[in-house]
C-alpha cells in the first residue's frame, strides 16, 4: 500500500525491518524509522548498518507523530500496534489532516476502534487486506483525510472495506470477526443490557451478509 517515491515513516518501527526493505526494493528513496523507546531503535540501527542503508533511513525517537515534523514524509505507518493506541495517536496529529498524506493501518487488535475514528473524523478508507503469518490472521487498510464525515451503517466499522477484498483472507478474517462478537453477545445476554445485545445481533447480522456477498473461491 505504499506508493512507489514517498517517503515512508514507520511509527513503531522495532527492527526497523519494513522501511529497509521498502528502500531496497526501490519503493521508497527515503523512510524514517520511529519508536518510542531507545532499545528498538538500537535494533533498528544494526538493521540499517547490516543492509548498508544508513544515509537513505533516518532513526528518530518519537512517541507516535509527536517528532515528526509534517514534511519530512508522506506515507505513515502504524504496523503492530492495537487499533486503541493508533487512535490515540492519530487524534492528536492535526496535521495528518491533509489529503496529500496516506495512512497505512496494521491493527493487531480492535480494529473497529481506528475505523470508528477515522470516518468520524473526515478521514475516508481507500482499500483493505488480510493475510496469514504463522497461523495468524491479519488486516491492513490505507486511508487519507477528505474532509468529510460520511455516513456508514453500524457493521462498517467491524468489517470496512475488506468484502471488496478477493482473498481467501480476508474472508476468514471476517468469518473470525463474527465468532468474536457472538462472543461478546452471549456476554452481554448473560450480565449485560438488552440494548448492547441488540446492537451486537444486528452487527453481526450485517457482518455475516457481507461474508455470505464474498465471492465462493474466497
Amino acid at each position: 500500500m505504499v506508493r512507489h517515491g514517498k517517503i515512508a515513516a514507520d511509527i513503531g518501527t522495532d527492527h526497523a525491518y519494513l522501511p529497509a526493505w521498502l528502500v531496497l526494493n526501490g519503493i521508497c528513496p527515503t523512510a524514517l524509522a520511529c519508536d518510542l523507546r531507545k532499545g528498538p531503535l538500537d535494533n533498528a540501527k544494526k538493521t540499517v548498518d547490516c543492509y548498508g542503508v544508513g544515509d537513505k533511513i533516518t532513526l528518530r525517537l518519537s512517541d507516535g507523530f509527536d517528532k515528526i515534523d509534517p514534511t519530512e514524509a508522506d506515507d505513515f505507518i502504524m504496523c503492530g500496534m492495537g487499533g486503541t493506541l493508533m487512535t490515540e495517536l492519530v487524534a492528536r496529529t492535526d496535521w495528518l489532516k491533509d489529503t496529500e498524506k496516506l495512512l497505512i493501518l496494521q491493527p493487531q487488535s480492535h480494529a473497529e476502534d481506528i475505523r470508528d475514528f477515522l470516518i468520524r473524523n473526515g478521514f475516508e478508507i481507500l482499500t483493505e487486506d488480510a493475510c496469514t503469518d504463522s497461523g495468524k490472521l491479519y488486516c491492513a487498510f490505507s486511508a487519507r483525510w477528505c474532509g468529510e464525515a460520511k455516513e456508514y451503517s453500524d457493521g462498517y466499522i467491524y468489517y470496512g472495506k475488506l468484502p471488496e477484498c478477493k482473498k481467501a483472507e480476508a474472508k476468514q478474517y471476517l468469518i473470525k470477526t463474527a465468532d468474536r462478537l457472538k462472543t461478546k453477545l452471549e456476554a452481554e445476554k448473560n450480565h449485560g443490557s438488552a440494548e448492547k445485545a441488540d446492537y451486537l445481533s444486528r452487527i453481526i447480522s450485517e457482518t455475516e451478509e457481507k461474508i455470505n456477498e464474498m465471492q465462493p473461491d474466497c
